[in-house]
């Protein structure tokens, strides 16, 4: 295999995989240059070769941009539903109470991209300000909301993790960025009749896609990641 730019030097393949995983960040700030609809199937139907049990592939996606993404955004902002009000009715994302380590890593991440944006701990209208524009999926040119069969059992939405991460991956292999949302969940009954999304369907998340904008603070962020001898043990 060869390099698309350098085409008499062999590729070090794992070097273009890991490169690809490891840039992959949730960016919060996106141009507004478009993403043609055959990069965004390319990109689909390259993660649609994600596992799943028995091959069920779980997943179903709703890609949106202009009028109908703006759409989203008025139902959700104009609902009167403020973020920390918002009904987790569906599924739960995070537990009913933190605790470590996972109460240190939530609050750092928090504090460092309200840092980065000059948000102070009590700018309370700031930081909301800042989640809504999750609503807008951060003015990237494409917004995906995916959605589950609510019939399918836990298996399925771990394999649904796993299609997510490759959408994300597939994305960094054309210069393209991302931001997986979970924050779309809680709002399903404004998201519903704007898409469609027959009742039998569970909201997961969404997922912000486009070109990063350099300039922004947000995402100049880079979050932390837990050693591997916090999380694995060698079993001989």
């Amino acid at each position: 295999m060869l390099a698309p730019d350098k085409k008499t030097e062999p590729v070090d393949e794992a070097e273009f995989v890991d490169e690809a995983i490891v840039s992959r960040r949730s960016v919060r700030a996106f141009l507004p240059d478009p993403v043609d609809d055959a990069t965004i199937r390319d990109i689909l139907k390259v993660a649609s070769r994600a596992p799943s049990g028995t091959n069920m592939q779980p997943w179903k996606v709703y890609v949106t941009k202009g009028a109908r993404k703006r759409a989203i955004a008025d139902a959700i902002l104009n609902s009167g539903i403020r973020a920390e009000k918002a009904e987790w009715d569906e599924y739960k994302y995070y537990p009913d109470q933190f605790f470590e380590p996972y109460l240190a890593r939530r609050r750092a991440v928090g504090f460092d991209l309200y840092g980065a944006l000059g948000i102070g701990r009590r700018d309370v209208d700031r930081m909301r300000a800042q989640h809504d524009r999750n609503f807008v999926f951060f003015d990237a040119p494409v917004g995906m909301i995916f959605t589950i069969d609510r019939r399918l059992n836990k298996g399925s939405w771990i394999d649904y993790g796993m299609f997510l991460q490759s959408i994300m991956i597939a994305a960094r292999g054309r210069g393209l960025h991302t931001c997986p949302q979970a924050a779309f969940a809680p709002y399903h009954r404004q998201i519903r009749p704007v898409l469609g999304i027959p009742d039998e369907e569970i909201v997961v998340c969404g997922m912000a896609l486009g070109y990063e904008d350099e300039t922004k603070p947000e995402n100049s962020l880079r979050t932390e990641r837990a050693e591997l001898e916090e999380f694995v043990t060698f079993v001989e």
